[in-house]
């Protein structure tokens, strides 16, 4: 079963449990600035949505399929909450990631780092009112 699989290797090439070089996709130079200010801007607006005491990052990195991008934030109380994912090379002419994505992804990321804070505090805090 396992000499069918693309993760199996190639004898005297590719080890098992490792993608050959000419199946990783490779990005130009335009590509990496692209998909470098494409992140960049998620993180910038994911701090739009967010107080200042929430940390944002981001990273690209090289995965087993291609360039990796990673948003995460660390709120002030609670666990830190990232998104993570693997952009679409295909069609990158002005941009990798759209503004429709880029807003999905800072939204999403806003929400559930203020919900990571809600629930760390919910606990210690007492309803005034109901």
């Amino acid at each position: 079963m396992n000499g069918n699989t693309p993760y199996a290797g190639l004898p005297g090439e590719t080890q098992a449990g490792h993608r050959a070089a000419a199946d990783i996709p490779d990005l130009s130079g335009t590509q990496k600035r692209l998909l470098h200010r494409d992140v960049s801007r998620i993180a910038a607006r994911t701090r739009e949505f967010l107080p200042n005491e929430y940390v944002v990052d981001a990273d690209v990195s090289s995965g087993i399929s291609g360039p990796q991008v990673t948003v995460a934030v660390r709120p002030p109380v609670g666990h830190p909450v990232s998104a993570g994912f693997t952009p679409d090379l295909e069609d990158a002419s002005e941009e990798i990631i759209t503004s429709d994505e880029r807003n999905e992804v800072a939204r999403g990321l806003a929400a559930s780092a203020a919900f990571q804070v809600k629930q760390a505090v919910s606990e210690n805090v007492t309803p005034t009112g109901k």
